[in-house]
């Protein structure tokens, strides 16, 4: 499974129909601030050196103000990472709400 695919089955099973794709599910929710991140919120980043948004993840957890994600990769599988690993620091693009909260 890849990162959108995971997203796509995780809101899924809540009845929450969104896009299939990282490039559609950008367009959808409202753009927040990252320091207002909450749980359920998905956050987008750039992984190539190209400026599209080629990654995403959902905040499961803020820890000491801080998300962490769960997000899935073809070659690594599921995992959940901190927004305070500077992998995912420097490649953060954008966060989204799609629920309302």
């Amino acid at each position: 499974i890849d990162c959108s695919g995971l997203i796509h089955n995780a809101y899924n099973q809540q009845g929450i129909k969104i896009p299939r794709t990282v490039n559609e599910l950008r367009k959808k929710g409202k753009r927040i601030s990252v320091n207002r991140a909450k749980k359920g919120d998905i956050l987008f980043f750039r992984t190539s050196r190209r400026r599209k948004l080629t990654h995403a993840g959902i905040v499961v957890n803020i820890r000491g103000g801080v998300p962490e994600f769960i997000h899935a990769s073809t070659s690594k599988g599921v995992m959940i990472s901190s927004m305070a690993n500077s992998y995912w620091e420097k490649r953060y693009a954008q966060t989204r709400r799609l629920l309302k909260k």
